[in-house]
This record gives C-alpha cells, sequence and structure tokens, in this order.
C-alpha cells in the first residue's frame, strides 16, 4: 500500500508469530526481519490490529506457536503464512483454568 514499511517484531528466528507495531491493513506486504542476514516477506491476509500477531509461516492444527521464543499455545486449526492468530485458532497452554479439575 503506497509503499509504506510497517513495523514488526520477532525475536528468534524459531518464532512462528510476528507481533505488529502498528496497525496492518489486509492485504499489506510487510518484511519480517528474522536475522541480521534474513528477512521475508509476507502478505498479510486481514487487518492486523496494533500488538497482533501473524503467522510467519503456515502452522498446522495441533502444532505449538512459538512468540518471542516462547510457547504460547497450540493451533486449533490450520493457520496460513499471513493469518492473524489469536483466540479464534490459537488455545493457550499455560493458566488454563477452564482445565482445573474441582476437588470435592
Amino acid at each position: 500500500m503506497n509503499g509504506k514499511v510497517f513495523r514488526t517484531i520477532i525475536m528468534k528466528p524459531s518464532d512462528s508469530v510476528a507481533v505488529a507495531l502498528e496497525n496492518i491493513p489486509a492485504n499489506s506486504k510487510v518484511a519480517v526481519q528474522f536475522t541480521l542476514e534474513h528477512s521475508k516477506d509476507i502478505t498479510v491476509q486481514q487487518e492486523i490490529s496494533f500488538g497482533h500477531k501473524f503467522a510467519v509461516q503456515p502452522i498446522k492444527k495441533g502444532d505449538e506457536i512459538i512468540k518471542y521464543g516462547e510457547v504460547i499455545g497450540k493451533a486449533s486449526s490450520d493457520i496460513a503464512e499471513g493469518e492473524h492468530v489469536h483466540v479464534h485458532n490459537l488455545e493457550g497452554v499455560r493458566g488454563r483454568g477452564d482445565k482445573i479439575g474441582s476437588a470435592k
């Protein structure tokens, strides 16, 4: 879109998602910098709001999702490169109060 460079962040080359540092319109091409020597152009499929994640590679249902070098959850469905990653396709694996059984 008009040659604008959208800012994103990724901390580790192994991350499967990048984070938008500003709102990114749907169908925008962004350059994700994995290392000093390696970047990749990705077209985001939906609007990505500031602070939200998008996939930097295809992620299969059940695969771990890595952000900032840490597992943040598992894919609850297949996620295409450039797709918004949020509660509709990511299931958290930490602090799941609904997964704790009650002792009576």
